[in-house]
C-alpha cells in the first residue's frame, strides 16, 4: 500500500506540476495508477460513468446559475454603492471607515459565491479610497483580504456547493451553517480593526463629515437594492419558498435588474458576463469529474482505508486531529488552489473527522474556512494576487499585512471545533 500511496503522490507531482490542467491532471492521475496496480478495471467505462454522475447531479445546477450572478453583479455600481450607503454609520464606530472593507465584503458575499469576485468589487473603490483618506495602509490591504474570503463561507457558496455535491449532504443546510460562523468571523475581523484603532489611533484617518440621522435613512437607500437581492436569495431559502436552484435563477433576474436600472449593463456587458460564467462553469465541473475519477480509483485500492488506519493508528484526541488537518491544509494552500484541496482530500479527510465525532455539515464549514485560509497564504493564494493588482504592492508585503486575519481565522477554526453548536445553530432551527 506503501508502494500505491508514493505512485499516487509521484504521478499527481509529475502532472500538475507540469502545467497541465486540473481537472485532466487528476484524470490521467487516476487512470494511471488503476493501470498499474488494477489492469482489470476498465478505467474508460468507470470515467465515463462518474462524468455523468457529476455532470447530472441536480443540486449542481445552483452552480453555474449563482457564478452568473456574481459576474452580472461584478458588472453593475454595487461597489461604489457599498462605500456611500456605508460611510454614514461608521463616523462614531472605533475604527471608522476601516470597518468599510468587512461590511462591504460581508454585504456582497451574501449574493456572491466568490472569494476572489468578493475581493475585486468591494476592494476596487474601498482600497483606494481608504489610502487617500489617511487609513494605515497595512490595515486596509489585511482587512480587505481577510474579509474578501467570506466570498466563500457566507452562502450562496461555490464551495459549498461542490462540497455538499461530493460529501453528499444537504447544500441548503450548508449554506444555512454558514451563516452564524461568517457573521461570527466578520465581528472578529472588526473587533481586531477597533482594537487597532484604540491601541495605535494614528491608523485610523480622518472622521467622516457629520450627517443627520435622516442622511444615514438616505445613504442606506444605496444599498437598497444590494439588501433586497439578499432579501430574496437567502430568505427564499432560508423561508423554505425555494430551493437553492430556484434562489439562484432568481438572484440572476434580480442582479440583472440592478444592473440595468443603474445603466451599467448592456446586452454587451450580459453576453461577457455568460462567456465568463460558462468558462467557469465548465472549469469547475473539468475538475469536479477528475476528483470523483480519481477518488472512486483509489477507493478501489484501499487507500483511503489504509490512511484512515494509518493515522488512526496515532490515537489522536478530537482536538489533536483537527490540529493536524488544519496544518495540513494550510502547507496545501501553500501550493494548491482551493478547490482542488477540497476535491483531492475529501474522500480521505472526511472519514477521519467523521470517525472523531464530528458531522458532515461541520466538517463542511471548516473545511471552507480552511480553504478561505489557503486564499490569503503565499505564494499561491488568490486573494493576494488580486489585492496586489488593486494595491500594486509585492506579495510580501501584502502577505504580512494580511496575517493577523489569517491568524483570526485559523483562533476561528478551533473555536468551531470546541463548540460545533456554532455551526449547527441555524441549520438545526431550520428543521423546526
Amino acid at each position: 500500500m506503501t508502494q500505491i500511496a508514493t505512485s499516487l503522490a509521484g504521478i499527481m507531482i509529475l502532472l500538475l506540476g507540469s502545467g497541465l490542467w486540473i481537472g485532466l491532471g487528476l484524470i490521467a492521475t487516476g487512470a494511471v495508477i488503476l493501470e498499474l496496480f488494477r489492469p482489470q478495471m476498465p478505467f474508460v467505462k468507470l470515467l465515463a460513468q462518474q462524468s455523468w454522475n457529476v455532470l447530472s447531479s441536480p443540486e449542481l445546477l445552483a452552480l453555474p446559475l449563482f457564478i452568473l450572478m456574481a459576474e452580472v453583479l461584478f458588472r453593475t455600481n454595487i461597489s461604489a454603492s457599498l462605500f456611500t450607503g456605508l460611510t454614514p454609520w461608521l463616523r462614531r464606530v472605533p475604527g471608522r471607515l476601516a470597518h468599510i472593507n468587512v461590511l462591504g465584503c460581508t454585504l456582497f458575499a451574501s449574493v456572491c459565491g466568490s472569494s476572489a469576485a468578493t475581493t475585486v468589487t468591494v476592494g476596487r473603490i474601498t482600497a483606494g479610497e481608504l489610502l487617500k483618506r489617511g487609513y494605515d495602509r497595512n490595515l486596509v490591504i489585511g482587512s480587505l483580504a481577510g474579509a474578501g474570503t467570506l466570498g466563500f463561507l457566507i452562502p450562496p457558496s461555490t464551495i459549498m456547493i461542490i462540497y455538499g455535491v461530493m460529501a453528499e449532504e444537504s447544500i441548503l443546510r450548508l449554506f444555512m451553517a454558514g451563516i452564524l460562523p461568517g457573521i461570527l468571523l466578520a465581528a472578529a475581523y472588526m473587533g481586531y480593526i477597533g482594537l487597532q484603532a484604540v491601541l495605535s489611533p494614528e491608523k485610523v484617518g480622518a472622521a467622516p463629515p457629520p450627517t443627520s440621522f435622516l442622511e444615514k435613512l438616505r445613504a442606506l437607500v444605496d444599498l437598497g437594492p444590494l439588501l433586497l437581492l439578499i432579501f430574496f436569495v437567502i430568505g427564499s431559502m432560508y423561508g423554505g419558498i425555494a430551493s437553492p436552484t430556484e434562489a439562484a435563477a432568481a438572484g440572476v433576474i434580480g442582479s440583472m435588474v440592478i444592473g440595468f436600472a443603474q445603466r451599467k449593463l448592456d446586452l454587451r456587458g450580459l453576453l461577457s458576463a455568460s462567456r465568463q460564467a460558462a468558462e467557469n462553469t465548465a472549469m469547475i465541473g473539468l475538475i469536479m469529474i477528475g476528483a470523483m475519477f480519481l477518488s472512486t480509483a483509489i477507493g478501489y485500492l484501499g487507500l483511503p482505508r489504509y490512511i484512515a488506519g494509518v493515522i488512526n493508528g496515532w490515537g489522536l484526541s478530537p482536538l489533536m486531529l483537527i490540529a493536524v488537518l488544519l496544518v495540513f491544509y494550510i502547507l496545501l494552500g501553500m501550493v494548491m488552489e482551493g478547490m482542488a484541496i477540497i476535491v483531492m482530500t475529501l474522500p480521505i479527510t472526511l472519514p477521519l473527522v467523521e470517525a472523531a465525532g464530528y458531522d458532515k455539515i461541520w466538517f463542511g464549514v471548516f473545511i471552507v474556512i480552511v480553504v478561505e485560509m489557503a486564499q490569503i497564504s503565499p505564494p499561491v493564494g488568490f486573494n493576494l494576487t488580486v489585492i496586489q493588482r488593486l494595491t500594486g504592492d509585492s506579495i510580501g508585503k501584502v502577505t504580512r499585512a494580511t496575517m493577523p486575519f489569517f491568524l483570526i481565522m485559523a483562533a476561528f477554526v478551533f473555536l468551531i471545533a470546541v463548540f460545533p453548536q456554532i455551526v449547527s445553530l441555524v441549520p438545526d432551527m431550520m428543521r423546526r
